[in-house]
């Protein structure tokens, strides 16, 4: 029996560090063990991933249309935001597309991604954590800095008049105290689930489009074949496009990280592990925590390298904070490899099986 879902679990590593976010470093309370717990969201981790794959492939990002609204107060109001709905850009077959426009005015276009990405979230609640980082600036070693003083009228006082502010006062002109903030450490997990049937299909239905008539002639045209999967009839990408995007595809998935937005609490975010394989149950045991017999207050990373139809790779790095045996140097080599061999071997053009 054929796997049509092929199931990714990633086993990651940081330190002290920030996921890229607006607003310092997000969490969440587990109610279990009482703490809060880092994370970064499903949607940042899959922006980290297609960013990885365009990069991978010198692929030009698609573009995505902006609307906005001057209403008769003359205030510019924020609208829709549309990508292409084109599968010829291959951050949007891979992405995935959502297109309803404003008062219903055209046919609603959606393309659910193949790709079905997690959280990245802590390995156990015990296995990761947040600790409050505080921070100055600090140029009271430079005797040429500029400082201004502003009075409620917003002008500058002069020098004497600073002095009087100052006097009496142990205050230095020259630091700045940055407020405390969230920094993520420990051992964390990432799942991506992908729908072989439609990764390189798009969906033919007239009542629920995915595509417009005019892309749909621009595909059969650029060489898309008509097909029929589970889903119905589609058009499914050449041959040659297909070669050309897996590998580039299967880097991203093994490769992808989230980069700080702050210099200073930069983190490699190292893979430590990868399990790949078309059990869901499986790749859950496969790379998990269990609590210590011996202290409850305790969590032990496990990595299981041999379960029967799950193909693990562990790196050298992992070593050192799990149990392992077969730790390599080119282990997320591998991983790459056994992952385009999955994906090349599917039957894209098979007609769906049914079951009497």
């Amino acid at each position: 029996m054929q796997n049509h879902t092929i199931y990714i679990r990633t086993l990651k590593r940081a330190e002290h560090t920030v996921f890229c976010v607006e607003d310092g470093q997000k969490t969440y309370y587990d109610p279990q063990f009482k703490r809060m717990l880092p994370y970064a969201s499903g949607q940042q981790v899959k922006r980290s991933l297609l960013d990885s794959f365009c990069d991978a492939g010198n692929i030009k990002i698609s573009p995505t249309t902006f609307y906005w609204d001057f209403n008769k107060k003359k205030e510019l109001k924020e609208g829709e935001a549309f990508g292409t709905c084109d599968p010829t850009y291959p951050d949007q077959l891979i992405g995935g597309w959502m297109k309803a426009s404003k008062g219903g005015g055209s046919r609603t276009l959606k393309r659910r991604s193949p790709l079905s990405v997690s959280a990245m979230k802590p390995l156990h609640p015990l296995l990761a954590g947040v600790n409050k980082d505080s921070a100055s600036f600090d140029r009271s070693g430079h005797s040429h800095n500029k400082i201004i003083v502003r009075g409620e009228d917003g002008k500058e006082l002069n020098e004497d008049e600073i002095n009087t502010i100052l006097e009496g006062k142990d205050r230095s002109l020259t630091r700045k105290w940055i407020p405390a903030s969230n920094k993520a450490t420990g051992l964390f997990i990432q799942d991506i689930a992908i729908d072989l049937r439609r990764l390189f299909s798009i969906r033919l239905d007239d009542f629920e489009p995915e595509i417009s008539q005019e892309v749909e002639e621009k595909l059969r045209e650029s060489g898309w074949v008509e097909g029929e999967n589970v889903f119905g009839r589609c058009l499914i990408a050449p041959v040659k496009l297909r070669e050309k995007l897996i590998p580039i595809l299967a880097y991203a998935i093994i490769n992808w990280k989230i980069t700080s937005n702050q210099a200073r609490t930069f983190s490699l975010m190292e893979t430590l592990a990868v399990s790949i394989g078309g059990n869901a149950n499986k790749i859950a045991g496969a790379i998990r925590a269990k609590l210590s017999e011996e202290n409850s207050e305790q969590a032990i990373p496990v990595v299981e390298e041999q379960v029967k139809g799950i193909d693990t790779f562990v790196t050298p790095t992992a070593a050192g904070y799990v149990a392992t045996t077969t730790e390599s140097i080119e282990a997320m080599d591998d991983a790459e490899e056994k992952l385009i061999e999955i994906l090349s071997s599917y039957a894209y053009e098979a007609l769906p099986e049914f079951a009497l």
